[in-house]
């Protein structure tokens, strides 16, 4: 089976295949649907100012394309208002932004995420898993030139270090003669979608194990999803610790 592997974890490997049709678990190579999109149990669905708020907290994106072939980039990506508008750029040596204009396109953005042991539930049997946060945009791209592309390169640097582009490091002759080499681009979103997958579903005592167990773990993943879960306020099992 050919294809692009998009993510890879402890417990199972993704492929997408080309045209951005079909999304495969591998070894089952079995597709999940006939558009390439995250599945959402309605339990698990972010809404809308859920899913732009992850993507104003985790811009790194993993921008894929399959036009004459798969192709992806990791890169920034700036969110203009909610649910309308992605800018971004990428160097004029990647060839991945000749095949972009008029396009359409898959953004992945990931949060935290961190392994789930089965001995933090309450009761057994259970398997491990993952549990995580991730938003997918889909949308159509048109390249930028000119003034619009200095002004998202200008709008990403100001995004993340305010006041750089007016200092003595960054003349602006110096960010002139490197704009030359990056090309600037905006996408037209089509479709948004955000699942934060945190065992909300689960019995509230197997929610209240896995926050301890996060709690105790020392991977550098447990404190970041377990801010996600208190952010968001899901799988900590509180409902029932509410109403005692």
């Amino acid at each position: 089976m050919s294809g692009l592997l998009i993510a890879q974890g402890p417990l199972a490997c993704y492929f997408v295949n080309a045209g951005l049709r079909n999304l495969y678990l591998w070894p089952l190579a079995k597709p999940f649907s006939r558009e390439l999109f995250v599945y959402i149990p309605p339990k698990l669905q972010l809404d809308q100012a859920q899913a732009c708020e992850l993507i104003k907290r985790e811009p790194f994106a993993l921008l894929i394309s399959a036009e004459g072939g798969i192709e992806a980039s990791h890169l920034p990506l700036i969110l203009s208002d909610c649910g309308t508008r992605l800018y971004g750029h990428m160097a004029r040596a990647n060839p991945q932004w000749q095949e972009l204009d008029g396009k359409s396109v898959l953004a992945i953005f990931s949060g935290p995420h961190a392994y789930i042991s089965p001995n933090w539930y309450a009761k057994g049997p259970a398997v491990p898993t993952w549990n995580y946060t991730a938003v997918q945009v889909k949308g159509r791209v048109t390249l930028l030139e000119g003034a619009q592309a200095m002004d998202t390169l200008m709008e990403t640097v100001n995004r993340f270090e305010p006041g750089l582009l007016s200092g003595v490091l960054m003349p602006a002759d110096y960010v002139a003669r490197l704009s030359a080499a990056i090309v600037a681009f905006e996408i037209q979103i089509e479709k948004i979608e955000g699942k934060a997958k945190l065992g909300q579903q689960r019995k509230s005592d197997d929610q209240q194990g896995v926050t301890a167990g996060l709690e105790a773990s020392t991977h550098r993943e447990a404190g970041a999803l377990l801010a996600e879960m208190y952010r968001l306020n899901l799988g900590l099992g509180l409902e029932d610790k509410a109403s005692e």
